[in-house]
C-alpha cells in the first residue's frame, strides 16, 4: 500500500503531464524553459525523484512532439536540450535506449538538412549524436547506418557557424574510431568535403584526416585531387593542415602521385604576354630589344594533372552514402583563375622544400621528377611574390644538399644571378628583369 507522500508525488506528476499534454505552442515553452533551468546536470536518480519514478513518461513524451514539429518547430533549440538532460544524465542509460527505440536517431540527422533552421538548432542536434556515439560502439554504427556520414558531412562543409562545424567534426572523429565496420566510410566522407567553400571545414576535415590515417591504414588514391585541390586556398590555416596531412601520406602509396602533382603546380599552364608601349620602353632592359618600341613574349608551359579531374565524382558514384558537397566557386570567392593558380604554385613551391627537408629519399624523387626545373620557372613568376620567395627557399635547399645540382643551376643561371642567389636566397629574384624571369622558365636542366 503506498504512502499518503507517495500518492502525492504521484499526483503531482500526473497533474504535469496533464498540463503538458493540453499546453499549446507558447505554454510548452515555458514548460520547456522551467524543465532546463531545474534539471540541468541532474543524474538519473535525481530526475526519477522529481517525476516521481515516471521521469520515462516525460521524455516519451518530448520525443513524441519532436517527431510532429521538428520541420516547423519555433523552440525546437529547447525540445533538444530537454532530450540531452535525459541523455546525457549519469547512470541515465535506459533512457538512451527508450529514445532510440523511437527511432528519433533519423529525426536528428534530418534536422541537420533543413535549411529553414536556425545553425543553433542544429548545433543542439550534433550534440545528441555526440552523447549517443559517447554510448559504444553499437551507437555509432546505428548512426552510420542512418546515413549519418553523408548527414554530418554534408552539414561540415555547408555550415555558416564555427562553433556547429566544431561540434560536427568532433563527432565524425568520433565515428571514426573505434568502430571498424564504417571507419573507412568516415573518412572518405570526410575527402569529400575538402573541395567545398568553407575554410573551417576544409581545415577541420584536413585534421580528422590526419589522425584518422593510422587508423584506417592505406590511403585510397582519391585522396590525391582533393589534397592537392585544397592548396588552392589562401588561408595559412588550411595550408597548414594540408601540409601535416601530406607529411602523414608520404609514407603511403599515393606518395608518388601526390609529389607528381605538386611538381606540376610549380609549372601550371599558363600564357603571359607583357607589351611595352612607347612610354615605358626606356624600362626594357638595355639592349634587350634593340631598334623596338614594342616588345612582347610568351612564356608557355603545358604539364598535364596528375588526375583526371573527375576522379572526385567517379568516387562519390562508387560510394553513394557520400555527401554530394557544392564545390568552391572562383566567381563566389571574388578571385580570379590566375590567383588561385598562383597560390597553388607558391603553395607546391613551399611544400617541396618542408617534404625534402623531412625526407631524403622524397628530395630524390622529386629531384628525377624536374622539382628544379619547376623551382625556376615559379622564381621566374614576376607576377606572384610568395611563388618567388618560396621557390627560392626551397631551391636553395636542394642545391645545399645535393651538391651535384651546384653546378647545374650555375651553369643554367649564369654567374651574376648564380651568386646573387647564393649570397641572398631570400631576396636574389627582386634583382631579375623580365627577360631574365622569361629565360629561367625556358631553360632544361639536365640531371645526372
Amino acid at each position: 500500500m503506498t504512502s499518503v507522500k507517495e500518492q502525492e508525488a504521484t499526483r503531482r506528476l500526473m497533474v504535469f503531464l496533464q498540463e503538458w499534454d493540453s499546453a499549446h505552442k507558447v505554454a510548452r515553452s515555458h514548460i520547456l524553459d522551467n524543465f532546463i533551468k531545474s534539471n540541468d546536470s541532474k543524474t538519473e536518480p535525481e530526475l526519477e525523484l522529481e517525476f516521481s519514478q515516471g521521469a520515462s513518461l516525460f521524455l516519451a513524451r518530448l520525443a513524441a512532439w519532436l517527431r510532429m514539429t521538428y520541420t516547423y518547430s519555433t523552440c525546437l533549440r529547447k525540445l533538444l536540450r530537454s532530450i540531452g538532460i535525459f541523455l546525457s544524465a549519469a547512470s541515465g542509460h535506459r533512457y538512451l535506449i527508450e529514445f532510440l527505440e523511437i527511432g528519433d536517431v533519423l529525426i536528428l540527422l534530418e534536422i541537420l538538412g533543413l535549411n529553414y533552421h536556425k545553425e543553433e538548432d542544429k548545433r543542439e542536434s550534433v550534440k545528441l549524436l555526440q552523447l549517443i556515439a559517447d554510448a559504444g560502439r553499437k551507437y555509432k554504427e546505428l548512426i552510420c547506418e542512418s546515413y549519418g556520414v553523408q548527414s554530418l558531412a554534408k552539414f561540415l562543409a555547408t555550415s555558416n557557424s564555427a562553433e556547429a562545424q566544431e561540434d560536427t567534426q568532433i563527432l565524425l572523429d568520433s565515428l571514426g574510431h573505434s568502430n571498424p565496420k564504417y571507419q573507412n566510410q568516415v573518412y572518405k566522407g570526410l575527402i569529400a568535403v575538402l573541395p567545398c567553400a568553407s575554410p573551417r571545414a576544409q581545415q577541420l576535415a584536413l585534421q580528422t584526416l590526419r589522425v584518422m590515417q593510422d587508423v584506417v591504414g592505406e590511403a585510397p588514391t582519391a585522396v590525391v585531387e582533393p589534397v592537392l585541390g585544397v592548396l588552392r586556398s589562401t588561408h595559412l590555416q588550411v595550408q597548414h593542415e594540408a601540409i601535416q596531412l601530406l607529411k602523414v601520406l608520404m609514407a603511403h602509396q599515393v606518395r608518388p602521385a601526390l609529389l607528381e602533382g605538386l611538381v606540376a603546380f610549380l609549372t601550371p599552364s599558363c600564357r603571359k604576354e607583357l607589351t611595352f608601349c612607347s612610354e615605358t620602353a626606356a624600362e626594357c632592359p638595355s639592349g634587350a630589344f634593340p631598334g623596338k618600341t614594342t616588345c612582347s613574349f610568351h612564356v608557355t608551359s603545358v604539364t598535364p594533372p596528375p588526375l583526371p579531374s573527375n576522379v572526385l565524382e567517379v568516387f562519390q558514384k562508387q560510394h553513394s552514402y557520400l555527401p554530394n558537397v557544392p564545390r568552391a566557386d572562383t566567381a563566389t570567392l571574388g578571385l580570379k583563375e590566375p590567383k588561385l593558380v598562383y597560390t597553388q604554385q607558391a603553395a607546391a613551391a613551399k611544400i617541396v622544400g618542408v617534404l625534402a627537408k623531412e625526407s631524403a629519399e622524397v628530395a630524390e624523387e622529386l629531384i628525377q621528377m624536374k622539382v628544379v626545373h619547376g623551382l625556376m620557372v615559379a622564381v621566374g613568376n614576376l607576377d606572384h611574390v610568395a611563388s618567388q620567395r618560396y621557390a627560392s627557399i626551397s631551391l636553395e635547399y636542394f642545391v645545399h644538399m645535393f651538391p651535384f645540382l651546384e653546378e647545374c643551376v650555375k651553369n643554367a643561371l649564369g654567374d651574376t644571378l648564380f651568386q646573387h642567389f647564393m649570397d641572398s636566397p631570400e631576396t636574389w629574384y627582386t634583382k631579375m628583369d623580365p627577360l631574365q624571369a622569361e629565360e629561367l622558365a625556358s631553360i632544361v636542366i639536365d640531371i645526372p
